[in-house]
């Protein structure tokens, strides 16, 4: 090879090396983004009618890939069967991510990954101990199509009676592909409004929901725990406990509170048991599913509020859920929980949290407060504007805040706000659910520069302060 020729290369890899796990997490769903975005633009045959423009294409693909579910348009009207498949593979794509995949065409190659590649694959993940990438992301993998089968197999029988065989397997392996992966896209105008009566297709939706906001790693770990809990040794994992104790609290706490706050409300109408079932998939969806049984601009403001606490704290870590995940949730109140008692070491399941964890943590929910702060302010400023009164823009509120949180935390439910939003509007939620997909601290990561590395560790004089 020419010097002229290795000089370019050599640069490229240079460059290539330089950029931390962090940034290229972000560059890859940039990618998809823009991928899918110019076929929403160019691409024939996806439109039952007038194509999308440049930003409501921009603001659907972002929705897609980061698995959120806001939309502008009507997915079941505007798309045709080829443009609502266009969507489901960023969808999935989206689910599973862009470097998951790109792990699955390493390990069929026979490659074997690099250190820094591992750790870049590992980063979304979010799993501590060390194995062999490749083998853990094929199991991913083989796991997301056999539950999205499964799931489909049983929607379609449920929904042959109604649509006929063909369009029944179409619209049950949407909704299996969008459930799993939380993304709340639906090939229904209304959702699943149309299926508020319908408790075992709420009940299988919802299963997928809570099976892709879990994450593979705690369900199968709770799995190995469950087939070997008569033996002394066996001891579940401080993250699977966490994760499954507060997604478990949730669901059954967030079910029972919907369950009062809308019995006399948007359940009204309902039967005893489609009133359960509702608000139980009140309380799934809420953590970042999107999908809707009833009108959340029709729900009470306790409710709304409600939800907005479910979306913050969302899934699991290593799932496709958003929020600020279920172990953040969980080492915050064991944190609290501690120093009320005055113990110095905050403990989960009989063990010590790190202080480096906590740290995290602290600085996660302190930037996810600050984003969403700032938004709500931002959108409130941009959307309020010619309201015909003081009374109807603060009326607006409310919705504002919740399509925000719903943004950040890549939810996808609406208070009916997202088709009416300006342009200055969908560039700031097109913005949320892209920075609330990466999570606050990778985006921010990937923004800083490199500390350099004999700065690193140098530490500033100490001086105490008065806080509380």
């Amino acid at each position: 090879m020419t010097p002229l020729l290795r000089s370019p290369i050599q640069w490229l890899w240079l460059r290539w090396s330089s950029i931390s796990p962090a940034m290229l997490l972000a560059l890859s769903f940039g990618v998809l983004i823009a991928f899918g975005t110019l076929g929403l633009l160019w691409l024939p045959g996806l439109y039952t009618g007038p194509r999308l423009g440049l930003l409501d294409a921009l603001f659907t693909m972002t929705s897609a890939v980061c698995v959120t579910g806001l939309t502008v348009v009507d997915t079941a009207t505007t798309f045709t069967r080829w443009g609502q498949l266009w969507l489901l593979v960023f969808i999935q794509l989206g689910g599973l991510g862009l470097i998951t995949l790109a792990t699955l065409v390493i390990g069929a190659l026979g490659r074997k990954l690099s250190l820094r590649s591992e750790v870049i694959v590992g980063a979304p993940i979010d799993y501590t101990h060390r194995q062999n990438v490749v083998s853990l992301t094929l199991r991913v993998a083989r796991f997301t199509l056999w539950v999205e089968a499964l799931g489909a197999l049983l929607l379609w029988l449920l929904w042959l009676p109604r649509f006929g065989w063909k369009e029944a397997a179409w619209h049950a392996v949407f909704h299996s592909v969008s459930a799993f992966c939380n993304a709340g896209f639906s090939t229904f105008s209304d959702s699943l409004v149309g299926f508020a009566s319908a408790p075992l297709t709420l009940f299988i939706v919802s299963s997928l929901i809570i099976l892709g906001g879990l994450g593979y790693l705690s369900g199968e770990e709770a799995l190995r725990w469950w087939r070997g809990r008569n033996q002394r040794s066996r001891r579940m994992s401080v993250h699977t406990f966490a994760a499954l104790l507060v997604t478990s609290v949730l669901l059954v706490g967030g079910a029972v509170l919907f369950t009062l706050f809308e019995w006399n409300g948007v359940l009204r109408s309902m039967g005893y048991v489609d009133r359960v079932a509702n608000a139980w998939f009140m309380s799934a969806t809420a953590r970042t599913a999107g999908f809707n049984s009833v009108s959340y601009s029709e729900v009470s403001n306790a409710s709304g509020f409600f939800t907005i606490l479910l979306m913050v704290v969302g899934g699991s870590p290593g799932s496709t859920a958003g929020g600020l995940k279920t172990t953040t949730l969980a080492v915050l109140a064991a944190l609290a929980f501690t120093r009320i008692r005055g113990r110095r070491h905050a403990e989960l399941h009989g063990r010590a949290i790190p202080e480096g964890t906590i740290e995290r943590t602290v600085s996660l929910a302190l930037i996810a407060f600050g984003v969403m702060t700032a938004a709500v302010f931002a959108l409130s400023f941009t959307e309020g504007h010619g309201e015909e009164s003081v009374q109807t823009a603060r009326a607006s509120f409310l919705p504002l805040f919740f399509e925000v949180v719903s943004a950040f935390c890549t939810v996808g439910l609406t208070m009916d706000v997202s088709p009416s939003l300006s342009v200055a509007g969908k560039l700031q939620v097109i913005g949320l659910m892209f920075v609330g997909r990466l999570g606050p601290l990778a985006f921010f990561a990937a923004l800083s520069l490199r500390a350099r590395t004999h700065l690193r560790h140098v530490r500033p004089a100490q001086e105490d302060l008065i806080v509380g």
